[in-house]
């Protein structure tokens, strides 16, 4: 027992670890909330511990079950005297049932566990079960804790300890109350080391007790154990050299000659082979530390620009060490980048030199401007010489000769009274050279060209010209004054039928059929063009083709009654099929295409009967087109003509091999 003592005399972690609420290191938050729980008698049967190693979970834990278990509790200061109390500071309690969940972890186990807690505790009042590292457990374990952790009997508490509470179950969390430990501060860390070591009569220095604390991460029980270490390393008395050569870290001073070396922007060489003795990862987080020491006591060699680059020129070198690179060369490439980015100036200095650089864009403008000018001023200059080289305009004709360009023109005029030109090309050719444009422009071409540029004074020089190319006959003569009489009497002829009253009444019928349908509006007013209405007698164009007279032969019953309810019952409607020299109604209606031609109405459809059937039956638009009282021989002829050259019917002589064929007139 004697040597076990001794062992546990030696390590600091156990012989210094808190027996009491009021010796828990950084938690104070969670030491007082126990306290108050235990003072009120306002206990959980389950607690979780999570938190970081070494911030006292599992020695929190042993203080409350020691509390629970105390013949003067439950309090929060154990009296230390009576059995439980002595017990419990040796781990010897029975009712005190601690458990390795990483070493037990299966159902098996949890099973055993739930067997204990049906037994009521030997000696003190409750049963407490420690299970340390909780997340360990596997899920099946934890499904059979359930249920016992929600509704364990009255005398049973459990205590939870873990350092990845995220790995627990939403189920399990819900059951206990969670107390988070924080990562101890490094003030506190430092003064319980003071502690320690003035109990165990040891000399120290401060900074060397910084560094352990830094190195320790805030963790007690790292910073305890390399405490030790320390201590026997120094050999009674803990120096900076000594901690700094233990721990393999850099020495300050030497810290302070690798940024004196990189504000001066001296040589690194030796510098780096130097620093090639330690962990490059580790020199970077040095030089991050002491960086961010010097950022809080606010060095004058340093500032804020500065501390940002070396922070970022860091934080790349990290990444590549990370990805395996070579040590040497991110050591090399990190200092070369931070003695550059002193060199980088500000943007207030680049600011101020901007200013101060002078303006040669506006000596540049100057210089273009000058040259514009002096370019404009020539420019000038040989526009006047130009003018004052120029000829006198007042000439005579005989000058003419003198120039080729213009020498045929002059011919032909002296020519044409004379000589009768026995080719036409000849003189298509001398009348084509007349109107070329070469570019070429003299003092004489307003004069040479001025009775052929300008048409428009008299129409005689036009005609002379026709007549001079192609003479024209006697016969020629009188059909074009034919034609002229006959468009003058289709002009009267549009006059009058715009004028025509009843034309008024058509176009109401056109917007009565955009009223009930207005796609049979749309070809309505396409292919029906109003002609004439006389002697009750309604005359309409047709241009229907195709689809489109399918469609109106459709809907020609609505058509027909709407005819009657503004024309009049008792008229007769006579659908006229356009003819192909009448081009005047086509272009009146504005919706024939270029390439259909204003025939007559032809169904270029696979239903080659459908016309015949159409007449014979009488229905639809164009059976009624046909359907008059008093044909004309002209119309006879067309029906006659539509028979006739129907596909069907050249089908059939097709398959029949008929060579003759007779029509007759119904009786």
């Amino acid at each position: 027992m004697s040597d076990n003592k001794n062992i546990e005399q030696k390590v600091l972690a156990l012989k210094y670890r808190p027996k009491r609420f009021e010796d828990l290191v950084g938690q104070s938050t969670i030491s007082q909330t126990l306290s108050l729980a235990l003072d009120s008698n306002r206990l959980s049967h389950a607690y979780l511990f999570s938190g970081l190693r070494g911030s006292g979970k599992t020695s929190t834990a042993r203080i409350m079950a020691k509390a629970l278990l105390c013949s003067n509790g439950p309090t929060s200061r154990p009296c230390e005297v009576c059995e439980n109390c002595l017990s419990a500071n040796t781990n010897r309690h029975l009712d005190i049932i601690e458990m390795d969940a990483a070493s037990n972890r299966g159902i098996d186990d949890i099973k055993d566990l739930i067997e204990h807690t049906k037994y009521k505790p030997s000696s003190a009042r409750f049963k407490v079960f420690i299970i340390d590292e909780v997340h360990m457990l596997t899920t099946q374990a934890f499904n059979a804790l359930l249920k016992t952790l929600e509704e364990p009997p009255g005398f049973v508490k459990f205590i939870l300890a873990t350092t990845d509470a995220l790995k627990l179950p939403a189920t399990i969390l819900s059951r206990t109350q969670h107390f988070r430990f924080n990562k101890i501060a490094d003030g506190d860390v430092i003064h319980h080391l003071s502690h320690i070591l003035n109990e165990e009569n040891i000399d120290f220095e401060t900074p060397a007790l910084e560094i352990l604390t830094r190195s320790g991460q805030g963790s007690l029980r790292d910073t305890l154990t390399l405490l030790d270490q320390a201590i026997i390393f120094s050999k009674g008395k803990i120096t900076t050299i000594a901690v700094v050569d233990m721990l393999g870290l850099i020495e300050p001073k030497l810290m302070d000659k690798i940024f004196e070396v990189i504000l001066k922007k001296e040589d690194i060489i030796d510098l780096v082979k130097e620093l090639e003795n330690y962990e490059i990862s580790q020199v970077c987080d040095e030089m991050t530390i002491y960086l961010k020491q010097k950022m809080l006591e606010k060095n004058a060699k340093f500032d804020l620009l500065l501390f940002d680059r070396f922070f970022r020129i860091l934080s790349d070198a990290k990444h590549l060490l990370a990805l395996n690179s070579d040590g040497g060369f991110v050591l090399i490439l990190t200092l070369s980048k931070m003695i550059e980015a002193t060199n980088i100036k500000t943007i207030e200095d680049i600011i101020s030199e901007v200013e101060q650089v002078p303006l040669k864009i506006e000596e540049k403008k100057v210089d273009i401007e000058k040259r514009i000018d002096t370019k404009a001023q020539e420019e000038i200059k040989a526009e006047e010489i130009k003018i004052e080289e120029e000829p006198n305009l007042n000439f005579s004709l005989d000058s003419i000769d003198s120039i080729p360009s213009v020498e045929p023109i002059k011919t032909l005029e002296e020519e044409l009274p004379e000589k009768e030109f026995p080719k036409e090309e000849i003189v298509e050719e001398k009348h084509e050279e007349v109107f070329v444009d070469d570019g070429f422009s003299t003092p004489f071409d307003e004069v040479a060209y001025e009775p052929i540029l300008e048409p428009q004074r008299s129409i005689e020089p036009t005609i002379q010209a026709n007549i001079e190319e192609k003479p024209a006959s006697v016969e020629s003569i009188e059909e074009i004054k034919e034609e002229i009489q006959e468009i003058k009497k289709e002009e009267k002829i549009e006059l009058a039928k715009e004028n025509d009253p009843n034309k008024e009444l058509y176009s109401k019928l056109t917007k009565k059929v955009f009223e009930r349908d207005y796609e049979l509006g749309e070809l309505f007013e396409k292919n029906f063009i109003y002609k004439s209405f006389e002697d009750k007698k309604l005359e309409i164009v047709s241009y229907a083709l195709g689809d489109e007279r399918k469609f109106l032969l459709k809907h020609y019953g609505v058509i027909k009654i709407f005819i009657y309810d503004i024309f009049g019952n008792d008229i007769d409607i006579e659908f006229v099929k356009a003819e192909e020299k009448s081009e005047d109604l086509a272009k009146k209606s504005n919706f024939q295409s270029k390439e259909e031609k204003p025939a007559a109405l032809e169904d270029n459809s696979e239903d080659s009967g459908s016309m015949i059937e159409d007449i014979e039956i009488g229905s639809g638009c164009v059976a009624d087109m046909h359907k008059i009282s008093n044909p004309t021989p002209s119309q006879q002829e067309l029906q006659m003509n539509d028979i006739l050259n129907s596909p069907m019917l050249n089908r059939a002589k097709e398959l029949f091999d008929i060579k003759k064929i007779t029509v007759k007139t119904k009786t």
